[in-house]
């Protein structure tokens, strides 16, 4: 991976709280997976930093390699990896996605 990839992901996920690499925008996703995660974010009141993975090639192969998860979406809290879509939707439907935003110290409603 390039340096240069790896820096701005390690930049975006230093900067912001949340940080979701998506295919699209938050308001346009370009598949159901990252509309999936952008649903359950913004259900739960989370404000957090959309990337479109698809602008840029090299990071949407640079973000695979960083986190060693070979799908998109990915979603990080506090720098931390959390997961991709079907991890995401499990921790919400079972609560634990709420805790895990509020032991972070990410404002969200419960």
């Amino acid at each position: 991976m390039d340096a240069t990839v790896s820096e701005r992901i390690k930049q975006d996920i230093t900067d912001n709280q949340v940080v979701l690499f998506m295919k699209g925008t938050p308001v346009f996703p370009q598949c159901g997976f990252s509309a999936a995660v952008v649903q359950i974010l913004t259900h739960m009141g989370v404000k957090f930093k959309g990337i479109d993975v698809l602008a840029d090639p090299s990071l949407r192969q640079g973000i695979k390699e960083f986190s060693s998860w070979p799908t998109i979406p990915q979603l990080y809290v506090k720098g931390e990896f959390v997961g991709g879509c079907d991890i995401v939707r499990e921790m919400y439907e079972s609560g634990e996605l709420q805790g895990f935003m509020q032991e972070q110290g990410v404002a969200a409603r419960a």
